[in-house]
């Protein structure tokens, strides 16, 4: 056995594990869960990636829980692996971004809206989804009633009714936006 200075050896951890008296994992996971996603959520700043983290970390745990139980302070461990896992995470997605920008610097893309133009796109966003969908697929894409209710799924009456009510509602929207 190591003296208190010396870290324990695997085999001395195994050992201890055997001999200690530990709690059952899924005990730990139900005591923990919610801080560690908690801890995640400030880490990563979002719900869903928070949870991400906190699940493969927990699956580490599981697979390594004779040896994780054996620490004097398991939580310690979770709270690092959550860290360190969200950090890489933060890694991951500053590559993936930095990746988009230069293929958006690339692609050389240029949008040109007046003022006026903007208004009308934050409008068509405003509206229900399936309208909003028909407008961007007819007006932007230049598709017909039928390529545009095929792309969503719909029927071709469906998709015509979706485009009336859109065209509808904005041409009173910004009929009262043009008065002011």
């Amino acid at each position: 056995m190591s003296s208190i200075s010396e870290p324990l050896r695997a085999n001395e951890v195994d050992a201890m594990a055997d001999a200690l008296p530990t709690i059952p994992f899924v005990d730990f996971y139900r005591e923990r869960y919610a801080r560690a996603v908690r801890l995640a959520v400030v880490l990563t700043g979002s719900a869903g990636a928070a949870e991400d983290v906190v699940q493969d970390v927990m699956i580490d745990a599981h697979r390594r829980w004779a040896r994780i139980s054996a620490y004097d302070d398991s939580g310690a461990w979770l709270r690092r692996a959550i860290v360190n896992r969200a950090i890489s995470r933060h890694r991951r997605v500053a590559v993936a971004a930095k990746g988009f920008l230069r293929l958006a610097a690339d692609a050389r893309l240029s949008i040109e809206l007046g003022d006026s133009d903007w208004e009308l796109w934050r409008r068509v966003r405003s509206l229900p989804a399936r309208q909003a969908q028909m407008i961007a697929l007819v007006y932007v894409e230049g598709l017909t009633l039928d390529c545009a209710a095929t792309v969503l799924g719909i029927s071709t009456p469906t998709a015509k009714s979706h485009l009336a009510r859109a065209k509808q509602r904005l041409e009173s929207e910004l009929s009262d936006w043009n008065d002011r």
